[in-house]
């Protein structure tokens, strides 16, 4: 996994028998998919496991994760961006911009109807992480999958201790899969791992 001059989406990739499974792999953690699974699982835990918390969880994921995936997909089918994944850097800080307003949107309501801290921490954490990603976007493309898969690996240890860095694994399987797809460079995967990691062991670890 070498750096270098920013890829543009599907020039880099060659095909291969790893290529099928690093786009397999690019879907089942994206940033959407994983954002909302650990909204659920933090809603889940910061109810002792009851219904209720879940319930928060739900809440959230449509602020953080549904609507801007809603608004992206939509964005593809009109041909405003090129994928889902919102590959082409140029693209990126309109919808960064909007799920940052989704987000805070969501981090105002679950405060106004007291949602449990670690919701509120969490969602915190999120508004940080797209400011950097918005700020980065006009000048580099950052990878926001590594970001997002360190962030979720950080928050998971914070929550449930030092038994979750099993889950660690995950940051070398994203970065790989974003490599090998040609969508970015080993900078930009290692880069986006180390903001995610940040500031979820900042904002996340100093409210909840």
């Amino acid at each position: 996994m070498g750096g270098g001059a920013e890829p543009r989406p599907g020039t880099v990739a060659r095909r291969g028998p790893t290529l099928r499974l690093a786009r397999l792999v690019t879907e089942l953690t994206a940033p959407a998919v994983l954002v909302s699974a650990l909204m659920l699982t933090i809603g889940w835990h910061s109810a002792r496991g009851g219904a209720h918390g879940l319930a928060w969880g739900l809440l959230a994921t449509v602020f953080v994760s549904g609507i801007p995936f809603a608004y992206i997909v939509g964005g593809v089918r009109r041909g405003r961006f090129t994928d889902h994944h919102v590959g082409l850097r140029e693209q990126r800080r309109v919808p960064l911009l909007f799920g940052l307003c989704s987000v805070a949107a969501g981090l105002a309501l679950l405060a106004a109807l007291g949602a449990p801290r670690p919701m509120l921490a969490l969602a915190a954490a999120g508004v940080v992480g797209l400011v950097v990603a918005v700020t980065l976007s006009h000048w580099w493309k950052m990878s926001i999958h590594s970001a997002v898969a360190a962030g979720t690996v950080v928050v998971l240890v914070l929550t449930f201790g030092a038994r979750l860095l099993v889950t660690a694994p995950l940051l070398a399987v994203v970065g790989w899969s974003r490599v090998r797809l040609g969508d970015h460079t080993t900078t930009q995967v290692v880069a986006g791992g180390l903001v995610g990691g940040l500031v979820a062991g900042v904002v996340f670890a100093a409210l909840r």
